[in-house]
């Protein structure tokens, strides 16, 4: 049921007063939820991230949803994150998180817009949440170079920036023609009246979190690399196929390539899993110490 006024914003005033979590608290309310379905845990981690889904969901206001819905689709994703997050992967929960609320926003505001009701490709959905700033940028930069695109000039050059084909480029345009303001248009008749473009929140990463991103990226590249070089040669190829390939092999699989029982190959595995994790954990702290 969605949230009125007063009781949305005492919602938000609670989730922005919950408790911060350090990596190591997080960590273990990860595994506490994963391995022994502690509701508490899970209860826990999705309160201290609420704050996060609803800074997100502000970003699609301009879409005319009501911020109330797009707490609850944020509060979805989130939930989404926690059940699919796998700690072992050493990445923070709250990057992996961003992806899994931001998609059932996405969705939601996709099901919900007045103009397009149907499920949508991934093509129509980047063509929907960044069409129109594109359009915008291009008509921008094309009267500043004094140049003047007909409509196909515009379409092809918008499926070339956007990376889609022109067919859905022309059928996108089609359903968000109508009734709406061009984003050009002033918000009033004053000659300094900003454009409305100017109003909508770029969707785009930013350079910074693109960079923090890759950053942290190559840091757990080689924080894993390392953590494989300290296991034993068998111990890396049961990690290898139980975890790193495309299609995992079952652990009977293993145990009659390799001569052993099924519960052998999973103590190693669980033996193997506990040297990486103690690996990491270390890097981990030598870090902290360096930034000390």
């Amino acid at each position: 049921m969605a949230l009125d006024g007063m009781e949305m914003r005492q919602f938000s005033r609670k989730a922005m007063r919950a408790e911060l979590l350090d990596a190591e608290t997080e960590l273990q309310l990860a595994y506490a939820w994963r391995d022994q379905r502690d509701e508490q845990a899970l209860h826990r981690l999705i309160t201290a991230y609420m704050r996060l889904a609803i800074s997100m969901a502000s970003k699609f206001r301009h879409y005319g949803a009501p911020m109330s819905d797009l707490i609850q689709e944020a509060g979805l994703g989130l939930m989404k994150a926690a059940d699919k997050f796998d700690p072992d992967r050493g990445v923070r929960f709250s990057t992996y998180a961003v992806w899994w609320i931001k998609a059932s926003i996405q969705d939601y505001v996709m099901r919900n817009w007045s103009m397009v009701r149907t499920g949508s490709t991934s093509s129509q959905k980047a063509l929907f949440f960044n069409m129109r700033r594109v359009q915008a940028q291009l008509e921008r930069e094309a009267r500043e170079m004094g140049e003047t695109l007909d409509g196909y000039q515009l379409r092809e050059r918008i499926a070339q920036q956007i990376g889609v084909p022109l067919a859905d480029v022309e059928m996108m345009q089609g359903r968000l023609s109508g009734s709406d303001l061009s984003l050009n248009a002033q918000q009033s008749s004053d000659e300094d009246g900003r454009e409305w473009i100017e109003t909508i929140e770029d969707e785009g990463d930013q350079a910074s979190e693109r960079v923090e991103l890759e950053h942290d990226r190559a840091a757990l590249r080689g924080w894993l690399a390392a953590a494989l070089g300290a296991l034993s040669e068998r111990e890396r190829y049961i990690v290898s196929e139980r975890k790193l390939r495309e299609e995992p092999r079952t652990l009977e699989a293993l145990g009659e390539e390799l001569g052993l029982s099924k519960e052998r190959i999973r103590q190693i595995e669980a033996a193997a899993f506990g040297k990486m994790r103690r690996s990491l954990e270390s890097q981990s702290r030598e870090v902290h110490q360096l930034l000390a």
